[in-house]
């Protein structure tokens, strides 16, 4: 009897405190990358991984995320995209649940360009920057001209948020869709 509560107790104390434990697999869709710049998708949830030129060690790897609630998505692609027509005066600052970006512009060579500044964990101390990035490697980021590009352009009904004046100190922080719930007509009867 000893023996099998020996045997039953090893068994036991061993499967208690095991520390390897398997995980599910998780995998990204790669939306776009260019250079050390790239867009990800896993469900509803988009992720930017940039290579971090503000450290001295050229291994590092950031990212931020987002959910992408009433198109987000489109609204960041053209909030971009109108910087380089129409450039702003100063950095745009966008809020996300985790960090604080920054969009900034900048002409290089006459071409004008916007690089991606991360506030990690919304802390001005600890600050992560990816390379300037042109109009054409944009595009390929966010897909444009490729089928990826339609795993996040969805038909929104109405755009409650849109940006038209972009200036220094704007923080674009994507609105809650009011979800109204109509109340069906009664039918008459005749």
């Amino acid at each position: 009897m000893r023996k099998i509560l020996l045997l039953f107790a090893c068994t036991f104390g061993i499967s208690a405190f095991s520390q390897i434990k398997v995980l599910k697999n998780e995998t990204l869709v790669e939306i776009g990358k260019e250079n050390s710049v790239g867009l990800y998708k896993k469900e509803n949830r988009f992720t930017f991984n940039y290579q971090d030129i503000n450290t001295s060690n050229l291994n590092t790897f950031r990212s931020f995320s987002f959910l992408d609630v009433n198109g987000d998505v489109n609204d960041l692609y053209k909030l971009i995209t109108d910087g380089f027509i129409d450039q702003p005066s100063g950095n745009v600052t966008l809020e996300l649940p985790n960090d604080i970006i920054e969009l900034h512009y900048e002409k290089n060579y006459g071409q004008p360009t916007v690089q991606f500044i991360q506030y990690i964990n919304k802390n001005k101390k600890y600050v992560g920057k990816s390379q300037f990035l042109n109009k054409k490697q944009i595009d390929k980021i966010f897909g444009i001209g490729s089928s990826k590009a339609a795993l996040y352009k969805k038909s929104v009904a109405s755009k409650a948020n849109t940006v038209s004046n972009v200036s220094s100190t704007n923080t674009y922080v994507p609105e809650k869709a009011a979800v109204a719930n109509p109340t069906p007509k009664k039918k008459s009867r005749k």
